[in-house]
């Protein structure tokens, strides 16, 4: 299964109650595939704000976006959490709605061992037929998927990808051992281009909303060869792959698709929309 080098973690629309926008969903789907030339969607990820759905809008998503996206992009479920038997159900569930992956955070908050985590994946990928990309976000999470780690969950036929935010010794160091066919993406979209350079094979995607087609240009241009032109376009875009962070993720970029005229709704507490300076600043910003 090849979900691309460009993969978008999709925000959840939510309509003035508060709901899933279904209406919006549509329009936001075929803006990242069509527009924003997306290979692949992650749904119920932590841009989609995957800690404030209920199992039953997880799995609605996931059943809605497979239905939608028709075949024009690969479907990713977020069906990670710190609970291994919830995380086993969850993607199974999400196995049955059709999608063609599943993305797996690193337990948060209870912090495992290396075995633990090992033993975690382990357990999940062998509940499913599906593909499955690890994510390792220890900023989030409170605990690293070490190297070690990492390397030995690659040997597990379904364990397809790894999703790293970590600096780049780490993913220089998986790419260096992991299998042929064991791909690195990037968390980190101001590291896109660095990333790459170091071979990694792509980038899970937050700005992608926004400026994914001239995203998509600069991945294209690296691997064509020309460095220049992607250095170039890297430069360009570095502003808002920055810029879109200057609150928690997602508000920022929420808040940006609002700017262009696509709105996507508010988001669920316990985050908050941004304050005025960051408004002014976003608009500055995309202007």
């Amino acid at each position: 299964m090849d979900f691309g080098r460009l993969i978008t973690a999709m925000v959840t629309p939510f309509d003035e109650n508060g709901a899933i926008d279904w209406r919006r969903a549509a329009s936001l789907i075929d803006e990242l595939i069509d527009v924003q030339q997306s290979d692949s969607l992650v749904v119920s990820g932590t841009t989609g704000e995957s800690p404030t759905l209920t199992d039953e809008e997880k799995l609605e998503l996931f059943t809605f976006a497979v239905k939608h996206a028709a075949g024009r992009c690969k479907i990713i479920a977020g069906t990670g959490s710190n609970n291994t038997a919830h995380s086993i159900h969850l993607t199974k569930a999400a196995e049955a709605c059709g999608v063609d992956g599943i993305l797996l955070v690193a337990p948060y908050y209870n912090r495992p061992s290396q075995e633990g985590l090992y033993q975690h994946f382990k357990a999940v990928a062998e509940s499913t037929q599906l593909p499955v990309i690890l994510y390792n976000v220890e900023g989030r999470t409170g605990v690293n998927i070490s190297v070690e780690t990492t390397l030995r969950l690659a040997q597990i036929g379904n364990i397809i990808a790894t999703k790293d935010c970590a600096n780049s010794d780490q993913l220089t160091a998986i790419i260096a051992a992991a299998p042929e066919n064991f791909k690195v993406y990037s968390g980190d979209d101001s590291a896109t281009l660095p990333s790459l350079a170091i071979g990694a094979y792509g980038i899970i995607s937050v700005s992608s909303h926004i400026i994914g087609a001239e995203m998509k240009r600069m991945i294209q241009a690296y691997v064509s060869g020309n460095v220049q032109e992607a250095a170039k376009l890297n430069g360009q875009l570095y502003p808002i792959f920055k810029g879109l962070f200057i609150a928690p993720n997602p508000v920022p970029v929420k808040h940006a698709l609002a700017i262009k005229g696509a709105p996507v709704g508010g988001v669920r507490l316990p985050l908050v929309a941004v304050n005025e300076a960051e408004d002014q600043f976003l608009r500055k910003l995309l202007s």
